[in-house]
């Protein structure tokens, strides 16, 4: 995937070959991608108009071609115009092939034909009699397939999409929005850029670096005993001789991160209904490298650390960091495959599964099962409401907050408690998108035909409500709930989880007497991650149960195996559950951030030097196929 479709920029800058209105020395430049045949597009000609008369000189305004796809009078209508001899005539037949009629008809086909001089019938033939018009017609075709390839590759889905000094504008097309955006005041680049950063896929492995990073620069400064009588403080609340308090480290570690397990866990239902693990063809790769991924790490961990306390710490080395591991992935570019990406996604996904699992059964505390038996019956309550086709969000919210009281009090770890309920967040079938789309124009056109009330006031009230039932309809509750819920996630708990965490004292005593608990860590990161997921894939593959992809290579593979070897956020939560003792904690946390590096620099190295397969390359054969 280009990087603009990623983060919504424009490909390439206006330049010569553009159809363009304006000096080139103008302060702003607006690219439109657009078609003749879009009614849309058609719409907001007369807000260009508009916008170009408010801002004169100060606006550069360029139009690229996108025909509609499978639109045949769109693509004739956009070749057409680039029959123009000059940017006047080209202009002309612009405005009158976007305004001459209600819709895009042959007539103005025609019409724009007879003001160009060129016979409609040869404008855009594969042959003909004239050498000269053939040459025309082909070289015009070009330039409307080096739009669209211009359009794919800054991630243009819509007609019509607008770039605004090459950032795309996804806002209202009225005049007022279009003047705001191209203004910039500082509310609205402040949002523009905060938007830019979360559309980058490494934003979130950045921020928990920069959040651990601050950690162990405070814990080892003159401020450390402070900062960590902070995150010790007790914070609740009191009724009478009832109480709930805990420290802020706890709420953080139970409260907080039980969103980012609900998060998790919404994921984890996606991939598993639409998404990448939606079939047993597509899963089979990821999860068994995921599996084997999860057992590697626990086998060597436990053949040098085979028993004592330590022991308990065995799932610290199963855990991936998702965000760490696809953020590297991401900033490797082209040298990584997408499809190794989806493979390191998805299994990094059936290992978070693995890691709930884990914690759920043997990093809980002692159990009181009267607070148990509660938290079955909210779970109960849960599936009531999905079973009763209740679709708002809320419900589901507030008994969920119930459900993790219980959990917490019934000595479960609380953050259980956001994997259940989103389980039962419910996903409804698919909206009828043609039925829905119909009925809100049907009901704009219908207000519209109000004349000027509607002009001065906007839609009724029973409209308007009539549009947010639509719009409630077309998203699924458990993806609102995503949509909603992950930037909390990723850009307020994971931080705040690494600074509450992460800071550990850098000294050689933390490293006197866990020398075997740190090596023990370090082999399941850095060795049991990759010779798992590879051993277990090829295994898979090998019997038939999978099929690897021809796109990467089993290096490849490998490197994203080591990648998968930073454990990070939930290999230190999992260690805060397993070594209670703070000596132990701070070695482990030590040993884990080591690991982590080192797993990264090793994945890295072994991908920037891997080369992709030829395409036309063919892999040996197992018992198990491959596909291209």
């Amino acid at each position: 995937m280009a990087e603009a479709q990623l983060i919504g920029w424009l490909d390439r800058p206006v330049d010569a070959t553009d159809h363009v209105l304006g000096q080139d020395a103008a302060e702003i430049t607006l690219v439109e991608y657009g078609s003749y045949a879009c009614p849309y597009c058609r719409a907001a000609n007369e807000r260009i108009a508009e916008i170009r008369d408010q801002f004169g000189d100060r606006l550069r305004y360029a139009f690229r071609h996108k025909p509609l796809t499978g639109s045949d009078i769109a693509r004739r209508a956009a070749a057409l115009a680039e029959r123009s001899r000059d940017p006047e005539q080209f202009w002309n037949a612009h405005v009158t092939l976007m305004t001459r009629s209600g819709s895009l008809t042959e007539d103005d086909l025609v019409a724009v034909a007879k003001d160009l001089g060129v016979e409609l019938a040869d404008a855009n033939a594969d042959a003909g009699s004239d050498p000269a018009a053939m040459a025309a017609a082909a070289a015009a075709r070009a330039r409307v397939d080096a739009d669209e390839r211009s359009a794919k590759a800054s991630g243009v889905m819509i007609t019509p999409t607008f770039f605004i000094n090459s950032r795309r504008y996804d806002g209202p097309w009225d005049e007022s929005s279009f003047a705001d955006a191209i203004l910039q005041p500082l509310g609205h680049r402040v949002r523009a850029s905060a938007l830019d950063f979360a559309s980058w896929a490494p934003s979130t492995g950045v921020l928990l670096l920069l959040a651990s990073i601050v950690a162990v620069a405070l814990t080892n400064s003159p401020m450390g005993p402070a900062f960590e009588a902070f995150w010790q403080q007790p914070f609740g609340f009191s009724l009478g001789d009832a109480g709930f308090h805990m420290s802020l480290r706890h709420w953080i570690d139970d409260g907080l991160l039980s969103i980012f397990f609900l998060v998790v866990g919404l994921e984890i239902k996606r991939e598993f209904t639409i998404g990448h693990l939606s079939s047993r063809r597509s899963a089979a790769l990821p999860v068994a490298g995921a599996f084997g991924g999860m057992v590697a790490p626990v086998l060597l961990y436990l053949s040098v650390i085979p028993s004592g306390p330590w022991a308990h710490g065995w799932g610290v080395p199963m855990a991936t960091d998702t965000a760490f591991a696809v953020a590297l992935l991401v900033m490797l570019g082209s040298r990584v495959p997408v499809e190794l990406r989806i493979f390191l996604t998805a299994a990094a996904i059936v290992d978070d599964i693995g890691a709930i699992i884990v914690v759920a059964l043997f990093y809980s505390g002692d159990l009181n099962f009267s607070y148990l038996v509660a938290a079955v019956a909210c779970a109960g309550m849960l599936v009531m409401l999905n079973h009763s086709g209740v679709y708002r969000v809320l419900p589901y919210l507030l008994v969920g907050a119930g459900l993790w009281a219980c959990v917490h009090a019934g000595g479960l770890h609380a953050t259980l408690a956001g994997v259940i309920l989103s389980l039962v967040i419910p996903t409804r079938p698919p909206a009828n998108l043609k039925a829905l789309t119909t009925q809100a124009s049907t009901i704009i056109a219908t207000e519209s035909r109000q004349g000027d009330h509607f002009l001065r006031h906007g839609p009724s009230l029973p409209a308007l409500r009539a549009l947010d039932a639509i719009h409630d309809r077309i998203e699924s509750p458990a993806a609102r709930a995503l949509r909603r819920i992950e930037p909390w996630s990723s850009y307020l708990v994971l931080p705040l989880f690494a600074l509450a965490n992460a800071g550990v004292v850098l000294n050689a005593q933390a490293w006197t007497g866990h020398g075997t608990l740190s090596l023990a860590i370090g082999l399941g990161l850095v060795l049991g991650k990759p010779l798992g997921i590879v051993a277990a894939s090829a295994l898979a593959v090998w019997i038939g149960a999978a099929v690897k992809p021809r796109e990467y290579s089993w290096r490849q593979l490998g490197g994203a195996g080591a990648l998968a070897g930073i454990g990070f956020t939930m290999s230190l939560f999992i260690a805060g559950q397993a070594f209670p003792t703070p000596s132990d904690f701070a070695a482990a946390k030590i040993a884990v951030f080591a690991a982590s590096v080192l797993a990264a620099v090793v994945g890295v190295a072994v991908l920037w030097s891997a080369k992709s397969p030829e395409p036309e390359a063919s892999e040996p054969e197992g018992k198990g196929s491959r596909v291209t």
